[in-house]
């Protein structure tokens, strides 16, 4: 999607990419500044494996003043992303004969990154009567004793879908009965939760010591490429990933590293303007979309996506599934949206609104159109 929306371009369309996991907005003014700021330091030399302890300090920090969680220095480690630091747990802790769980719809590396470990994905699909929140029942169910990982997000990409504390707390009981079960708690979209607090599974009793929580800048900062995300872990799993890291690249970018001290140590109240425009583009988006015949979607509580069931569009014969249909509505019409089988729901299309509210007026009605038209033929 993303080749054809360049080719698109380059012919002179007028393309509105819905499609990005990526704000829209500026980095905030003080992580800009802490770059400046560490470009005249000494900070140009090889940082170590699992980044600087003065990161790592104010990441722990961050950690218990915004999550409850305790973790020493020791027990961070910061990586090239938040899908670097999910890659190296995943290698650290599968191989060969383990299961992940993993309850769809997901990110769609997940299941990418658990068979590149030489393990197997088990996916435990939900619905979009179900908020795409996979009953915890089933989830149950999916664990056998081969089960190394259950992971997931939450806010959710791509869903928007967040887990309630009380939905956390029913998980946790199930691991709880499964002593050799790890999880990875992928918690990148925290700051944009827009009902309630988020929780964070390794808040709940006995979970801190099964858990690798995950997050990093991109999302609530807007920093997609500054590439640094990090986890917290027991020091056992932490040190694994330090290993595993030291192979592949080494240590996080040196300049992104100080901005990450300084984010870590401003106020999360200073999010709330951003957090305020997702929220005000997803009712837009979700209002607008109710004039595209026959697309069915729920009201998310986080992250920037929608995952509407588009099902109804298809008739068959042009348009015989959900990449037909994005593939339709970019030639069409010039509105790029992912298809949604990649990330375990099929029959959907990922809507990101991480853009302005003309583009996503536009590119909803644009799409209202062209869906009429195939109602029509």
């Amino acid at each position: 999607m993303a080749r054809r929306s360049r080719e698109l371009r380059a012919q002179g369309r007028d393309i509105i990419d819905l499609s990005l996991g990526e704000p829209d907005h500026d980095p905030p003014a003080f992580a800009l500044e802490a770059a400046h700021e560490a470009l005249r330091g000494p900070w140009h030399k090889y940082p170590p494996v699992n980044g600087f302890l003065d990161v790592r300090e104010a990441i722990a920090w961050k950690f218990e003043r915004d999550n409850g969680l305790r973790y020493s220095p020791e027990q961070i480690v910061v990586s090239t992303g938040a899908k670097h630091s999910i890659m190296n747990a995943v290698m650290a802790l599968c191989g060969p004969g383990d299961e992940v769980v993993i309850p769809a719809p997901y990110w769609v590396s997940y299941s990418e990154q658990v068979k590149l470990a030489g393990a197997k994905p088990v996916l435990v699909p939900s619905t979009l009567e179900e908020d795409w929140k996979a009953p915890v029942e089933r989830i149950a169910a999916a664990i056998t004793p081969r089960t190394r990982l259950l992971m997931f997000s939450s806010p959710c990409n791509p869903s928007g879908s967040v887990l309630r504390r009380d939905e956390l707390e029913a998980l946790a009981a199930v691991v709880a009965r499964h002593p050799d079960l790890l999880v990875i708690s992928d918690e990148i979209y925290e700051h944009i939760v827009f009902e309630g607090a988020h929780a964070s599974f390794a808040s709940l009793p006995g979970m801190l010591e099964r858990t690798i929580t995950v997050n990093g800048l991109s999302k609530a900062f807007a920093l997609t490429g500054w590439r640094i995300g990090y986890i917290g872990a027991p020091l056992w799993i932490a040190q694994a990933c330090t290993k595993i890291q030291g192979q592949f690249t080494s240590g996080a970018n040196s300049i992104a590293q100080r901005v990450t001290k300084a984010c870590m140590e401003a106020d999360p109240a200073l999010l709330a303007p951003m957090r305020a425009d997702f929220e005000r583009r997803r009712d837009l988006t979700i209002g607008a979309m109710k004039a595209v015949a026959g697309w069915r979607c729920n009201v998310p509580q986080g992250a920037f996506y929608l995952l509407p069931d588009v099902s109804a569009s298809f008739n068959g014969t042009t348009i015989k599934g959900a990449v037909d249909l994005s593939l339709h509505l970019l030639d069409a019409v010039g509105v790029s949206l992912v298809e949604g089988a990649s990330f375990g729901a099929p029959g959907t299309l990922r809507v990101s609104y991480a853009t302005s509210d003309a583009k996503l007026t536009e590119a909803m009605a644009r799409v209202a159109r062209a869906v009429g038209e195939l109602v029509e033929a």
